[in-house]
Order: structure tokens, then sequence, then C-alpha cells
């Protein structure tokens, strides 16, 4: 007699898609969020071609704020976010020496739900009205039904909520996940630093994804004749619910990253990650302060405590500078091998801080007054979500390649990639913020000539367009490394953390063999310090 449990798994398109094993999962997530991130920055560089000159008449104004609310929310809620939860869900159970996932069909099914926000938040594009078309945080009343009419932003708010849902039910799967099958001897403060940044974010997303959910639910009501957020005590309540998850989820969408590029560091030093216990206190401390800043986005209002929140995000600086003393740590006395992985890191670390730093300037309520409202807002905003976590995102793909394919990326073509990425990436964000100082506001569509202005855009949109053709690089390297495979082995880096005892790629079980002994966060480093003494 044949029981569900007997029957064979299914294969080809159909068994991918419906399959529970987690490498799966968080490929068909990574693959799709990357599709993404094409898209998205398809969107960005026709904002660009607007803005290359004053008055341009490139785009309409309603065509450059579908394209502006398009580009910010396809970033934010169909790539880096969700891209995050796709390392996780590949890399961590190998981490921790788990066979898979905690209820795995609750993570499938939130790809599949975060994938149907996806589509319906894109099919805004297809209807009459435009697509969304009040940026990627809806500010109630503007986004009511009467200032934004349409199916347009009725399809980005359900869309959005849709991916948030997704999200929300893969990290729950997540926590159950590093909760419940870590491998004997794995005990928390064993966990690899890549599994403790993704713990961490699991728990923001847990702990705020659902403030979002009730925000754009009763958004949706307010647009269809509920009356919810009306005036100014009503945007001052739309923004508090917002900005309570817009703010953790700023850090959701650094934290997997900066595990990533910490991984690949400590890696690349062929010695273990320095201020070990003190790094995962600033997690955890950065976790908790991120939920209690929330309203610096919102000090021009006059509606919250301003001190209170000026405090909380300056005390930020604390654990930002406890991981960048421990970087340091690393790399002094290490046997650095300058790597693709490597270098992106070391760009992450770099760029991050300016985008950090900057971030110290508008915590202050003071200075914020200034660049509140500028273009000194995007830069920053940038400087830590592109030329941070998509730095790293990059060590992390240059990293663990090798594991998910049994192949190497070329490295003559990722420094290619690196160096156009670096070059592109500084020449767009930097001048944002002379911009910004000279006063030029973000979110318009066009500008008036001014001494300067035009110069500055110029460089913005050469380089982006610097930055596309780095994004092409990758591209191909990817094709390349795949037809004519190197083949890297099993660890071909000497890595430090389970999955590099694996074979490469992982087979189902994810381990043929017993595992090591697990000492520390570094088991496999122990297990060769020991064989040579």
């Amino acid at each position: 007699m044949t029981t569900a449990t007997d029957e064979p798994p299914l294969e080809g398109w159909l068994g991918a898609a419906l399959s529970t094993d987690h490498k799966r999962i968080g490929l068909n997530l990574g693959l799709l969020s990357l599709l993404f991130f094409l898209l998205g920055g398809a969107f960005a560089l026709l904002m660009r071609g607007q803005l290359a000159s004053p008055d341009n008449r490139f785009l309409s104004d309603g065509a450059y704020d579908q394209l502006f609310t398009m580009h910010g929310s396809t970033m934010i809620y169909l790539f880096v976010t969700p891209m995050a939860l796709a390392l996780a869900l590949y890399l961590v159970p190998l981490q921790i020496g788990a066979s898979g996932l905690s209820m795995p069909r609750l993570a499938l099914g939130g790809f599949w739900v975060w994938l149907l926000g996806g589509l319906t938040m894109q099919s805004g594009w297809f209807t009459g009205d435009g697509a969304g078309r009040d940026g990627w945080a809806a500010y109630a009343p503007l986004s009511n039904g009467t200032n934004t009419p349409g199916a347009g932003q009725d399809l980005w708010v359900l869309g959005v909520l849709l991916a948030a849902l997704g999200l929300l039910l893969i990290a729950c799967s997540l926590m159950a996940t590093i909760a419940r099958r870590r491998a004997p001897g794995m005990t928390l403060l064993r966990m690899p630093v890549f599994t403790w940044t993704e713990l961490v974010t699991v728990l923001m997303v847990i702990g705020a994804f659902p403030v979002l959910l009730v925000a754009l639910a009763l958004l949706y009501v307010d647009r269809h004749g509920g009356h919810i957020f009306t005036g100014f005590t009503g945007s001052i309540d739309y923004q508090n619910l917002f900005w309570f998850f817009g703010h953790p989820v700023v850090y959701v969408m650094f934290f997997p990253y900066l595990g990533a590029a910490a991984e690949a560091v400590a890696v690349s030093s062929h010695k273990r990650w320095f201020g070990y216990t003190p790094f995962v206190v600033s997690l955890m401390a950065f976790a908790a302060l991120s939920m209690s800043v929330w309203s610096h986005h919102m000090f021009v209002t006059g509606g919250v405590t301003n001190q209170y929140f000026a405090f909380t995000s300056t005390l930020l600086v604390v654990p930002a500078g406890i991981e960048y003393f421990d970087l340091i740590g690393t790399m002094l006395g290490g046997s650095i091998v300058l790597r693709c992985s490597m270098l992106f890191a070391l760009a992450f670390f770099i760029q991050f801080m300016v985008g950090g730093l900057s971030g110290i300037f508008v915590a202050s309520p003071v200075l914020d007054y200034h660049a509140y409202g500028s273009y000194m807002v995007v830069a920053h905003f940038h400087y830590t979500l592109f030329a941070g976590s998509v730095f790293g995102f990059f060590a992390g793909v240059y990293h663990w390649f090798p594991k998910l394919t049994g192949a190497r990326l070329r490295e003559s073509l990722g420094r290619v990639q690196l160096v156009l990425m670096v070059l592109g990436t500084n020449a767009t964000f930097f001048p944002m913020f002379l911009l910004g100082n000279q006063g030029m506001s973000r979110r318009v569509a066009r500008y008036p000539q001014h001494p300067g202005w035009a110069t500055l855009n110029q460089i913005e949109t050469v380089g982006a367009v610097l930055i596309a053709i780095a994004v092409a690089v990758f591209l191909a390297n990817v094709v390349v490394s795949l037809r004519r495979r190197q083949t890297a082995g099993d660890d071909p880096w000497l890595g430090h953390t389970l999955e590099w005892a694996t074979s490469s790629p992982p087979p189902a079980e994810n381990f043929r063999e017993p595992l090591p002994p697990i000492r520390s966060y570094a088991p496999l480093l122990d297990q060769r310090e020991e064989a040579e003494t």
C-alpha cells in the first residue's frame, strides 16, 4: 500500500516550484528577487534620463511619479528585503547543521504569497490609471481615494501587503528553524556570524511587519470611503504606523549583507571573526534600538518628541562602531587574500560608513530641518542600501557561488564589475549630497536652471549608466562561469562554517557525512587548527 510519503517527488518546473527543500525555495526567491532588481534598475535609468537636464520633457510628471514609486517599492519590497531572506533560506540550515527548515510549507507558501504580491504591485502598469504613484511610503491622507484615485494605487497597496505577508511567513519558518533545528553542540553562542545577522533580521521582521500589514489594510479601507486617516492627526497616525515598520526594515535590508561581508572578510583573512561576543551583543542592541527610533523620520511634522528620537537615533553609532572595530581586528595580522568577495566586502564597509555618518546628520532635528525633503536624504538612503547592502550582497555571491553551483565566478570579470560599480555608485549618489545642500528638492520630475545643478545631475546619470554596465558584466560572469565551469570543489576558500563541510552543491539532506565537533562558531577552522597541532 502506497502512502503520501512514499510517492516520488515531483520533477521539472513543477517540482522546482513546489519543492519544500530550503535550498530550492531560497534559490527561487533569490532568482526572482534578482529579476525584480533588474526591473527596478530599468526604472531608475528612465528617471535619470528625465533628470539629466533642467526642464526636461522626456517623461510626463505622472509617468515620473509612477517610476519613482515603483523604483523604490520594487527595490525595497521585491529585491533587497526578500534577497536578505533568500540568503537565509539557503544558508542558515546548512550553517546550523540542520537537514531542512521547520515548517517548510509555511516558507513555500510565503514565497508564493510574496510573488503574488510582486505581480499584483507591477500589474498596476496595465491599468488605465497607471501604476502606484505615492512613493514607497504612500503617505496618507495624500494617498487616499480622493487625492490618488484609481485601480493602480489600489493594486500597489494590495501588492505591498501581500509581499510583506509572504516575507513574514518566511521569517516565521526561519525563526523556528534557528530555535529548534540546530545540530548537537550548536548553542546560540556557537552560531556563525551570518546566522546571527539573520536571526536578528527575522526578529525584526516578526516584530515590525505586522504593523505594516495593519497600516496598509487601514489605508485600503481609507481609500474606499473609510475616512480613517484624515487631516493632520490622520497623517501623524499613518506615519507612526508606517515608520514603525519603515525603520526596522532598513536594518532587515542591512544585517544579512553585513553578515555576508563579515564571513568573506574572516575567510579571506584566514582568521576567525574578531570580537564575536561583542559583535553579537551589538547586533541585539542594534535590533532593539531600530525599533525605538522610527519617528526621527517625522522631526519636521511637529507631532513627535524630537529629543527622545534624536537620542535613540544617535545611540546607533555605538553598536555600529563595534562592528567596524571587529572588522579591523579581524584583518589585523591576517593572511589576507584580495579575492573578489573580500574586495566587495571592503567596499561595503567603506561606502556604508558614508551612509552611516550622514545618518548621524539627519538624526539631529536641527540639521534634519535643513536636509528633509532634499536630495541629501536620497544620498543618505542610497549610501546605506546600494553603496552598502548591494555591495554586501555581491560579496556574498562571490563567496558562496561555488557552494551553490560547484563552480567559481571569474575573478577577472568580478574585478571589472567592482571597479565599474564603485565608480558608478559614487558618481551617482555623492553629488546628491551637494545638490541637497544647495536646496534641490527630491521627488521632483524636473528642476529649474540653477548654477551647477545640471552638471551634477549629468554626472549622476553617467554614474547610473556605469552601474548598469557593471550589472551586465556580473550577468555575463554568471553565464560564462556556468557554461565554462572552473570546478571549485567542496571547500575552495578553506571556509570556517558547516556549509563548507558538505558537497557543492549540497545534497537534498544537506549532509551525508557526520558533522565535525562543534566547539565554536568556526568549527571547520577549529578542526584544521587541531590537525596542525
